[in-house]
């Protein structure tokens, strides 16, 4: 494993960190699977270990393998103040304590506060007095480090940088979002200021990995066969020097096993000319196919009336990337159209608005949302899911 330096604290932090928000999941987090992938990150060097208060179990079931194995120490881990449920002062150590006891420790390394747009979010936290509360933990050891999570415009970035003596930041960055938030212009300003970096969301919710188009996949295979077009994205970002941690969010081991090969064998100015080139090449044809940029992060959910919004964004984009029978069929799957009240799909909007507001990608849902009706429930749709309905009925009963 390689290792870059935290520039506030001098921590040998390595350059890929594990983000726990995606452990592999059954009715909930599959604890057993998590352990035996988390326990092998940590065997193969891996010592940054992301998770967040919103983030369902999650929490919990990393206190639960650090704790039962022993293995805490060995480790930086880092969370999330989700700031949207602090209203007053007291809020702040009802989440915190409620945090230590989730993930069975004393102290949190790295603390970010989760989801901060500009400086007039973090104004409004000033004002209840979250500055007071940092350093009366960070005073009793109970917090290390202080950062936040961005996601908002890059003008706000720049003013957030300014707001508070932070230690360091986390964005979202790849090879499609290079301008997107904070982009390569925040990424170079926040290095500038000695912040530690941690990129999240290098594979763009996984759409940079298993939901490329077959032509972008092509391009990737002839140019390095033995390449995934996952670590041609961490490639990418373990390039630039300013970028501390990459952060990815691995529920197989086959991913586990990609990304550390990844991680040992990439370093800063590793990227080559032909590379970058190729590179562009797979950019302008995912741009073409790519209509809705949502991730998947679920924060968007659960939706009033049960529209499985995630997925139908991304059937829509799959729909432009693999065809539209490959989309349909998505579809159709992910949001049970075929359960006679077609409980899941867009449809059932009723444009509340309450979705768009939860979106840190600042996705204008509600209208999107309409394109995928449009798209993927055609005039004839309802009739033809009637049929097919009847038809798998009678298959049954055969």
């Amino acid at each position: 494993m390689r290792y870059r330096t935290d520039p506030k604290s001098g921590n040998q932090l390595s350059a890929l960190g594990f983000g726990c928000m995606r452990f592999p999941r059954g009715l909930g987090i599959d604890l057993e699977k998590s352990e035996k992938l988390v326990l092998e990150a940590i065997e193969k060097g891996v010592n940054y270990f992301d998770t967040a208060y919103i983030y369902p179990g999650s929490e919990a079931a990393l206190g639960e393998i650090l704790h039962r194995s022993g293995v805490r120490e060995k480790i930086y881990l880092a969370t999330k103040l989700p700031h949207s449920q602090c209203g007053v002062y007291e809020d702040f150590d009802r989440i915190f304590d409620e945090q230590l006891k989730r993930l069975k420790t004393g102290y949190i390394d790295y603390y970010l506060i989760h989801n901060i747009a500009d400086a007039n979010t973090w104004k409004a936290l000033a004002d209840i007095g979250i500055e007071a509360w940092i350093a009366r933990k960070k005073e009793s050891g109970q917090i290390r480090r202080v950062g936040f999570s961005f996601h908002g415009f890059q003008s706000g970035f720049a003013e957030l940088l300014d707001a508070y003596p932070w230690e360091f930041c986390m964005i979202q960055y790849n090879y499609m979002n290079e301008t997107y938030q904070a982009g390569r212009l925040g990424l170079r300003q926040a290095h500038a200021k000695g912040l530690a970096v941690i990129v999240m969301e290098p594979l763009l919710g996984g759409k940079l990995a298993a939901g490329l188009p077959k032509k972008a996949e092509r391009l990737f295979a002839e140019a390095e066969p033995e390449r995934s077009p996952a670590a041609w994205a961490l490639k990418w970002i373990l390039d630039q020097p300013e970028v501390t941690v990459v952060l990815s969010g691995m529920s197989a081991r086959a991913q586990l096993t990609d990304n550390l090969r990844a991680a040992e064998a990439f370093s800063a100015g590793a990227l080559s000319d032909s590379e970058r080139e190729i590179l562009g090449k797979v950019k302008a044809v995912f741009e073409e196919s790519y209509r809705v940029p949502c991730t998947g992060c679920n924060y968007c959910m659960p939706c009033p009336k049960r529209v499985n919004i995630p997925d139908g964004f991304a059937a829509y984009n799959a729909s432009y990337a693999n065809g539209w029978i490959t989309g349909m069929a998505q579809y159709v799957n992910s949001t049970n159209a075929l359960r006679p009240d077609g409980s899941m799909r867009v449809s059932n909007c009723v444009r509340c608005g309450i979705c768009e507001k939860k979106c840190p990608q600042h996705i204008r849902i509600m209208d999107d949302l309409g394109k995928v009706k449009r798209r993927l429930e055609p005039v004839g749709f309802n009739a033809l899911i009637k049929l097919a309905g009847r038809v798998m009925g009678a298959k049954r009963k055969d």
